[in-house]
C-alpha cells in the first residue's frame, strides 16, 4: 500500500511542477516572443499613461464619443465579472432591458428609428467587455458624434471607415469597430481641426 501512495505522491508532485510551473513558464515566454503586445493585454498608450486595452470594453457615456455595446459584466464593464445576462430570447427581464435601452437611445439621439436600431446598440455581449461595434452601430452614431463634436457628418463617416478591421483571415466574423481606437482618432482629428 506504502509503494502505491508514494507513486502517486511522486506523479502529483512531477504533474504540479510539469503543468503548474514550467508548462505555463514555456507559454508565457513564447507569447512574449512572439506576440509581446497581445500577450501584455493589447494596452492603448497615451502621454506615458494606460488609458485602455484594444481587447477590453469600457464605458464612453458623453455625447461626443461612440458609445460601446451595453454590459452585463458586474455594475458595468468590470473585467472582474465578465459574463453574459444569460437571458434568453423568451426572457420577461431581457425583452424590458431592451426596451429601456431603445427608449434611452432615442431620448438621446430622436433621429434614431426604433425600427432600424441595430441589434449591438441594445445588446450585451457574452463577455460583457466587447471592445467593438458593427458597423450598423458606429454609422447610427455618427450624426449625435457630429453634432456633439460640432464636426461634418462626412468628417466623422471617414473615421469610422478608417477604423473598420475586416473579417479575420478574410472569413471569420464581421466587419468591426474597435470603440476605444474609433474615440481616440476622434480626438485627434480634433485636435487637428482646431489648429
Amino acid at each position: 500500500m506504502w509503494r502505491h501512495t508514494l507513486v502517486a505522491i511522486r506523479l502529483t508532485l512531477l504533474t504540479t511542477v510539469l503543468f503548474g510551473l514550467i508548462y505555463p513558464l514555456v507559454i508565457t515566454g513564447l507569447a512574449q516572443l512572439t506576440f509581446p503586445r497581445q500577450a501584455n493585454g493589447s494596452l492603448v498608450v497615451r502621454d506615458r499613461q494606460v488609458i485602455g486595452s484594444e481587447s477590453v470594453g469600457q464605458q464612453f457615456t458623453r455625447p461626443g464619443y461612440f458609445h460601446p455595446r451595453p454590459s452585463s459584466a458586474g455594475s458595468g464593464y468590470d473585467a472582474t465579472a465578465s459574463g453574459g445576462s444569460n437571458l434568453g430570447p423568451t426572457s420577461r427581464k431581457l425583452a424590458e432591458r431592451i426596451a429601456a435601452s431603445v427608449s434611452a437611445l432615442t431620448r438621446e439621439d430622436p433621429r434614431i428609428e426604433r425600427g432600424k436600431i441595430p441589434a449591438d446598440m441594445v445588446t450585451a455581449s457574452a463577455s460583457g467587455l466587447d471592445p467593438d461595434i458593427s458597423l450598423a452601430n458606429a454609422y447610427a452614431q455618427v450624426a449625435r458624434v457630429a453634432k456633439a463634436r460640432r464636426m461634418s457628418e462626412d468628417r466623422v463617416r471617414q473615421l469610422v471607415e478608417s477604423s473598420v478591421t475586416g473579417r479575420q483571415f478574410g472569413l471569420l466574423g464581421e466587419p468591426r469597430v474597435n470603440v476605444l481606437r474609433l474615440n481616440l482618432a476622434l480626438d485627434a482629428a480634433d485636435e487637428t481641426d482646431r489648429r
